[in-house]
């Protein structure tokens, strides 16, 4: 493949001091460090290593890459050939994007046994969408979907959840028919919030009466209760389970992926609320604001 004539790097060597020069008022130095590396990724300043053929043993020299994911050269090029690939793994039918989480009370639990309740929330989740789907009641198809983990909130405290990407409809029990939704939604999200607390509480309380979870320092006094009565009344009540379901984007059935496979952030549920804090200060779970 030819260089083509301009590259972003050119741009940044011509421009960039006084770009950076101009916009210092909002610049910060993670927008430095990505201009940095765009500029200096495949030249001698990233050192680089030697190439031979085995076969007529020519040598050429090979710089290194920056590896940004920012970089058009680099991290770029991967993120489009894996959203082309899975882009023609899309159903061409409407898409569903469903949300579990578990109460800010339970963080701390999940924290200190991330092992155990990480794999209960997946189960948990996992087995209520595939038995409300199989209840001929609600879709009576046969349903699959990826389920991906984010222990974080948007506000970067800890906050578990499990983000389901879901086809909307499903297989029926012969294989032979595709069976779409009877609802405007894709399931009713009340009836997959009781099944979902009633299966991650169920597994709690075997989790907790097989001494499988930790109750590190201070906690250990509830390591010696009989019962899950010494968890906050908030935490096993109708908050576990909270759900957000939201229509995705429809995809045609083409290698172009039309936009981005997320439903918008409001769908969230986050942590309680942060009092917001004056610039300079570092909000950080479990210590005092500090300068």
């Amino acid at each position: 493949m030819n260089r083509p004539p301009f590259e972003v790097a050119d741009i940044i060597r011509a421009h960039g001091d006084s770009f950076v020069e101009k916009s210092r008022s909002w610049l910060t130095w993670l927008h430095l460090r990505v201009l940095s590396a765009i500029e200096h990724c495949r030249t001698a300043a990233l050192g680089g290593h030697r190439d031979r053929c085995r076969r007529c043993g020519h040598e050429a020299i090979s710089f290194n890459s920056c590896r940004s994911r920012h970089c058009p050269k680099c991290q770029t090029n991967a993120r489009d050939k894996w959203l082309a690939g899975r882009s023609q793994e899309l159903l061409p039918v409407n898409y569903t994007h469903v949300v579990f989480t578990i109460p800010h009370e339970l963080s701390w639990l999940a924290l200190q046994n991330k092992k155990v309740v990480y794999d209960l929330l997946f189960r948990a989740s996992s087995v209520t969408l595939l038995e409300i789907a199989a209840d001929p009641k609600h879709l009576g198809a046969e349903i699959g979907f990826l389920s991906v983990l984010h222990t974080w909130g948007a506000n970067l405290m800890h906050h578990p959840h499990v983000h389901c990407v879901i086809p909307s409809g499903g297989l029926s029990a012969d294989h032979q028919r595709w069976i779409h939704p009877r609802y405007t939604f894709f399931l009713p999200v009340r009836v997959l919030g009781r099944v979902f607390r009633g299966k991650f509480v169920a597994g709690l309380k075997r989790a907790f009466r097989q001494g499988q979870l930790a109750f590190p320092g201070s906690l250990q006094l509830l390591a010696t209760r009989e019962s899950l009565s010494c968890f906050p009344p908030a935490a096993l009540s109708s908050r576990l389970g909270g759900l957000r379901q939201t229509p995705l984007r429809r995809t045609r059935a083409c290698a172009a992926l039309p936009g981005p496979l997320h439903a918008p952030r409001r769908h969230l549920q986050s942590s309680p609320p942060v009092r917001r804090r004056r610039q300079g200060q570092l909000p950080m779970e479990g210590l005092r604001s500090r300068w």
